[in-house]
């Protein structure tokens, strides 16, 4: 028997595991195609993207793992019921409470996991998120060049180009600077140039090399040309980010926390793996197929419960989050549902059945 048990488990973590990758590449080849984009705008440094990404593995693990076990234990328990090995497991005496049991067992891992990630990796990754884009909004323009692209900075009123660029951000070639204003448009060209810090005020400058500068207005033929042997700019840092992530506060700190919104987001924390045992309990039910009816033919309707499941976590934390539920219902209500129709899916047809017989054997009667 626990050979048999060995065995379903496994076939239900080789495809929760296949399903979550497959589910991990697209949310996150989304959200890296963002990032790119900002990196290629000069609003972040190409080397930063691949420790964003990292610290958010966290926040989108804890919302794809729930999805990933329910699709698994729908193609697992779907392919057995198909090519009847659900058939013989139930011949030899392996009864349905069994099956559930060794499904809810298999699942605690899973729970344990995303409940980690979300009470305390999660928090912990977008702080660090926050902090590497906090830097980032406060770096000169010119640390967050790409050699060999044009890119427009300074809110599109200027456009940089450099040939070459050091490790340490500091030491450029074959710069190109065009910058656009009311007086008309001026175009810098340097051999080389270097960043040079003002020990007194601390204020940053760029020491171009060997070049020239172009003055004029576009459609005259005034144009004035500027030979240098050394040129400076100073260099404007950013403003930093003001806005408040309420998604990078810690547990604790949601925990003391008085806010309505700070406490909607506490409930969904703790909602999400309780989400767990609540689709396992459901897509035991749900996987059982008529070897007619196909392998996906019930794919579409457990989605559809597990779309309006998510759907009402949804809207029972904004709920809480206005004030029109109570702290002491919270998000309860939406989980209880979902436990109640999972219980009556499994119990609910062998109690009618069971009643209608009796009713037959009192009219026999």
């Amino acid at each position: 028997m626990t050979i048999i048990f060995r065995y379903l488990t496994r076939q239900v973590m080789i495809n929760m595991v296949a399903v979550s990758g497959i589910l991990m590449l697209v949310f996150m080849s989304g959200r890296f195609i963002k990032y790119l984009d900002d990196a290629a705008q000069g609003k972040l440094a190409a080397d930063v993207l691949a420790l964003i990404m990292m610290y958010r593995f966290p926040e989108f693990l804890e919302l794809i793992l729930p999805l990933g076990l329910f699709i698994g234990i729908l193609l697992a328990h779907g392919r057995m019921y198909l090519e009847s090995e659900m058939t013989v497991l139930f011949a030899c005496g392996v009864s349905d409470r069994q099956v559930l049991v060794k499904s809810l067992v298999s699942s605690l891992p899973v729970m344990v996991m995303v409940g980690a990630m979300s009470l305390y990796l999660q928090p912990w990754g977008r702080v660090q998120v926050d902090q590497i884009l906090e830097q980032q909004s406060k770096a000169t323009e010119f640390e967050l060049l790409t050699p060999g692209r044009f890119q427009s900075l300074s809110g599109g009123g200027r456009v940089t180009y450099t040939e070459g660029l050091s490790d340490d951000k500091r030491q450029l070639e074959g710069v190109f600077i065009a910058e656009y204003g009311p007086k008309g448009v001026n175009v810098v060209t340097a051999e080389s140039g270097s960043q040079l810090i003002d020990e007194k005020t601390g204020s940053r400058f760029l020491i171009l090399k060997d070049g020239e500068r172009v003055d004029g207005t576009p459609g005259d033929a005034d144009y004035r040309i500027t030979e240098f042997g050394a040129y400076g700019i100073k260099l404007q840092e950013g403003a930093g980010r003001s806005q408040h992530n309420r998604d990078a506060l810690s547990t604790m700190a949601l925990w003391e926390s008085d806010d309505p919104e700070d406490r909607a987001l506490l409930h969904w924390r703790f909602s999400l793996p309780l989400i767990v045992p609540i689709v396992t309990l459901l897509a035991v039910r749900l996987s059982r197929v008529n070897p007619r009816q196909g392998r996906f033919f019930h794919l579409l309707p457990a989605m559809l419960v597990y779309i309006l499941y998510l759907g009402l976590l949804i809207v029972a934390r904004d709920a809480l989050a206005s004030g029109k539920v109570p702290e002491w219902i919270g998000m309860l209500w939406p989980h209880v549902l979902f436990l109640a129709l999972g219980l009556w899916l499994l119990y609910g047809p062998a109690w009618l059945r069971r009643r209608r017989l009796i009713r037959e054997g009192s009219a026999r009667a």
